[in-house]
């Protein structure tokens, strides 16, 4: 009996209240039914009854005529009525909290083969954005520590408050069940202290899960060498990349515009490396560029004893090509 009292006390508040609301509806059942046997024919009659009376329903399809019964039916409505609203009430306040702990990134992730965004800024906010534009159905975890509330409503993404590097954050993440994550660098910090928290943050996250794919934002070329040992499977730098976007843009003389054409292209497409078809294999370079655009596809390179490369000639033989690598549509 002991064991039982103290199984009942070790769970959780809402399950205590609703094993005691079912204790209570069955016991007034069952001596309903056997006050008064006529009106309550049958034992589930009785429980109907305790439940539709102890939550101020009052149907009035089963009611007590004898003193007994109608004694019987006081005490319920003394004890199982206020039982009952109190259960209801701690049930509603409940399922707030869980919104206001949901909002707030206290609330565990349980989900697996996600995508973790580590550090909310416009990268992240249009990343998301794109993912969900192009439907792509991948539940996103967002790690961050300076916000407090995610304010914006995204349906697959679920906001953990709290800082990367921490186990107690990653486990709410629930990392170990992740499948790719992506950290980028924080543009208030120095350039220094940015790559140096990423790296602190590809360690984290790879002593975690050894096996997770990290692509890694640095902003100084001196950070990446780091970055690739701490594990990081894909370095961008963010800052070469801007810088001749920068150039072209000051140096370029026809009329178009660079960097809306390449965020274009890349808005559109993606790129894919797949092997060289065999039927391929004996032709030149000519026959795989009008077979990938008869698909809607760019043939842009190829990979050649495992060197990319990016010169297309239509003459060259494929026999020693060992990947394409093409510019495919987004599936929507």
């Amino acid at each position: 009996m002991q064991q039982w009292i103290r199984l009942y006390f070790q769970l959780p508040l809402f399950l205590r209240l609703l094993a005691t609301v079912l204790v209570m509806m069955i016991f007034f059942g069952m001596m309903i039914h056997l006050i008064e046997p006529v009106n309550f024919p049958t034992f589930f009659d009785g429980v109907w009854w305790a439940f539709v009376t102890g939550a101020t329903v009052g149907y009035g399809d089963y009611v007590p005529l004898s003193a007994p019964g109608k004694i019987m039916a006081i005490f319920l409505i003394l004890t199982g009525g206020g039982l009952v609203t109190f259960y209801m009430a701690t049930l509603s306040a409940a399922t707030v909290k869980h919104e206001q702990d949901l909002s707030k990134g206290k609330v565990h992730f349980k989900g697996m083969n996600h995508i973790i965004l580590v550090g909310w800024n416009e990268r992240t906010r249009q990343l998301i954005e794109m993912m969900e534009n192009n439907k792509c159905n991948d539940y996103i975890v967002l790690i961050d520590r300076t916000m407090n509330k995610l304010y914006e409503n995204h349906t697959h993404v679920h906001f953990i408050h709290g800082d990367p590097t921490m186990e107690e954050t990653l486990e709410k993440a629930n990392v170990s069940q992740a499948k790719k994550a992506i950290i980028t660098a924080d543009q208030s910090k120095t350039e220094r202290e940015a790559d140096q928290s990423v790296i602190h943050q590809i360690v984290s996250l790879k002593g975690h899960h050894q096996d997770l794919f990290i692509i890694a934002e640095v902003l100084t070329n001196q950070q990446r060498i780091n970055a690739e040992r701490a594990g990081a499977d894909t370095i961008i730098r963010s800052n070469d990349f801007m810088s001749s976007l920068l150039y072209h843009e000051l140096f370029h003389t026809a009329p178009v515009e660079p960097f809306q054409l390449l965020l274009d292209l890349l808005t559109e497409r993606q790129f894919h490396e797949e092997p060289v078809p065999p039927s391929l294999r004996k032709e030149k370079m000519g026959e795989a560029v009008d077979l990938y655009f008869s698909k809607g596809e760019f043939l842009i390179g190829y990979r050649k004893n495992q060197k990319p490369s990016f010169h297309i000639n239509s003459s060259t033989p494929l026999e020693d090509v060992e990947t394409f690598i093409v510019l495919i549509p987004i599936r929507t």
